[in-house]
């Protein structure tokens, strides 16, 4: 592979949309009942795709033997903006009342299976409790992430004051939905080193993005190239489950990608990017044209500095094959972690039970100082302490020590020697844009890719997404911030999306983030950066609590533990765009808050 090419002909494209058998009546119509056009430019041709059209059926249900039809309530036993699980003999659905409406959808979140009937209704669409996706009541369709699919969509019927949820018995089991799709048939024409979308990078920003132009219709070419070996995984696993194999975190398997035309290339490093023609340059030496083009390389992690750092079993967690040897090499052995980062708690919480030793070294006086406040951090810490984690604050490595090659001690500055069979470093990372120096592309003092919030960089047609961009926050009155969370990735990437199909549509979502330890998660939500002061409700000793973060007399960001829904209560409020004052928190009433109406 390699060496110059033209510019890509126009091709003539066939178009085939790829439905869900049950889902072909309720998605493919626009309001009129009718098939809508979709109008885009292909290689600077206009062209208008129809879906093919079908009549509206009274029976979404094309296999008899796959409904199942219930009375599953009275029409008075739920109030407005009451939610209520119910069974329909082979699988159960959530039932929900709102402006006088009964609406069915599916009842676990498709992300991690949160029950949706803990979360939070709110203005046609329910938050998951948990990760804090959100759904459209009316349609199932996710509007905010993480996660990918979205819930399947039950008829509702009233007869005789009683309520009859007729359902799919196939979608009551799998509780999830994929969202209809276009996808490209005929690439015979095209010039292989050319192609209308070039993703950098396959993490949640850039398979979000593809799956986006999919579901809108888009049936160009796409190519998604990664330096990773693997297809899209889901990769805060990598520090909270190491164990697991890279087909067991899979997003998508291998058959998705092939079915609606996604190209995915493993092992290819971008190098360079000439914005004025348009091409990517790989470290291989082969290049590719491109028409609309997305970075989504995330971020590279720091590593030590010190001396004896390319000592055996030092790692930093890049792979699931990075953790899973960890796991391995960490079992009834001593382990060092530096950086009490998000990722270093995370691990030093996996490995406590495995193995002999864990002992977690940090710059700071607490964990989490920064993010959650001195109490909530010296809280976390008490409770790491409780499972054996020997924390060393308030000191750095100075050295790495070995025995015949491998990790043997690490020496701390304070002149603390500590056994070590395995280090895991996890002091940060820094975006991975290198590659954009001489691109013309902007970027800040700090590496990150500037963006609007349409995700489009200062260079038509080149957008950014995910934990190397900085965007403006509309939560913080458009403050520029980087926020390098899973949940920002996936709206960054729908977002992206849509802005190359020129929809005008602006970044506008909650940040939201969860961290698990010991078999409890601390919720986030909102952008706490700069708090001035945190009021804590509830018991930090017991760990349930709720904390909320405030600059001046607002509330910016709340934390919680064993607390739900708070935490996705406060990102509804948010997202409404209505303010939250310290002195509505400092009372401890929060009734006005955990109620379950809009």
């Amino acid at each position: 592979m390699g060496g110059c090419f033209s510019r890509p002909k126009p091709v003539e494209v066939k178009i085939e949309v790829v439905i869900p058998e049950k889902e072909r009546s309720k998605e493919e119509m626009s309001p009129n009942g009718k098939a809508s056009p979709l109008i885009y430019k292909v290689n600077g041709t206009a062209r208008h795709y129809h879906l093919e059209e079908h009549p509206i059926a009274s029976n979404p249900y094309h296999n008899p033997k796959d409904v199942v039809e219930a009375s599953v309530c009275h029409v008075k036993d739920l109030e407005n903006g009451q939610m209520r699980e119910v069974d329909l003999g082979c699988g159960k659905a959530l039932l929900i009342k709102e402006s006088g409406e009964f609406h069915a959808v599916g009842h676990k979140c498709p992300h991690y299976g949160a029950p949706l009937v803990k979360g939070v209704l709110s203005k046609g669409r329910v938050r998951c409790p948990w990760h804090g996706a959100c759904f459209n009541i009316s349609t199932g369709d996710i509007e905010d992430f993480p996660g990918l699919d979205s819930l399947p969509r039950f008829q509702v019927k009233i007869e005789k004051e009683k309520v009859y949820i007729r359902a799919s018995k196939q979608a009551l089991q799998t509780q999830r939905r994929t969202k209809m799709m276009a996808k490209c048939i005929s690439l015979s024409s095209y010039n292989l080193s050319s192609t209308n979308v070039l993703i950098i990078g396959a993490g949640a920003a850039g398979l979000v993005c593809a799956e986006t132009l999919r579901q809108e219709g888009f049936s160009d070419r796409i190519v998604m190239c990664t330096m990773d070996r693997h297809l899209p995984y889901d990769r805060p696993k990598l520090s909270k489950s190491m164990d697991s194999h890279p087909e067991q975190i899979a997003l998508r398997p291998k058959e998705f990608f092939r079915t609606y035309g996604i190209e995915v290339l493993t092992e290819m490093q971008v190098a360079a990017v000439d914005v004025k023609n348009k091409i990517a340059v790989f470290k291989d030496g082969f290049k590719m044209e491109y028409n609309k083009l997305l970075i989504a390389t995330g971020n590279t992690p720091k590593a030590l500095s010190c001396k004896g750092k390319e000592v055996e079993n030092v790692f930093n967690i890049r792979t699931p094959e990075d953790a899973n040897r960890i796991v391995k090499l960490a079992t009834s052995k001593n382990v060092v972690i530096v950086g009490a980062s998000f990722l270093g708690m995370e691990v030093a919480a996996y490995l406590a039970e495995r193995a002999h030793s864990v002992s977690l070294v940090e710059l700071e006086e607490v964990p989490f100082k920064k993010f959650f406040g001195e109490r909530v951090g010296r809280t976390v810490m008490k409770m790491f302490e409780s499972n054996r984690v020997k924390f060393y604050m308030q000191t750095e490595v100075s050295e790495l020590r070995e025995q015949e090659g491998k990790l043997k001690e690490v020496v701390l500055k304070s002149g603390k020697v500590l056994r070590a069979d395995v280090c895991v470093v996890g002091v940060g990372a820094v975006p991975a844009t290198g590659f954009l120096k001489q691109s013309g592309v902007n970027i800040d003092s700090k590496g990150f890719v500037v963006v609007n919030k349409m995700m489009q960089t200062n260079i038509p047609g080149v957008f950014a997404a995910g934990d190397a961009v900085t965007f403006p926050l509309a939560l913080r009155n458009n403050k520029k911030v980087n926020v390098p969370h899973w949940q920002m990735a996936h709206m960054h990437g729908r977002v992206a999306a849509l802005n190359m199909l020129a929809h005008g549509v602006e970044l506008s979502t909650v940040p939201y983030l969860w961290t698990a330890m010991f078999g409890r998660s601390i919720r986030y939500a909102g952008h706490g950066e700069g708090f001035d002061d945190v009021v804590i409700q509830g018991d930090l000793d017991e760990l349930k609590f709720v904390a909320f973060y405030t600059k001046s007399d607002e509330v910016v960001a709340v934390a919680s533990m064993n607390y739900d829904p708070i935490v996705s209560k406060v990102a509804e409020v948010l997202a409404a765009g209505r303010t939250i004052r310290k002195r509505d928190v400092e009372t401890g009433d929060m009734s006005w808050l955990t109620g379950k109406g809009s």
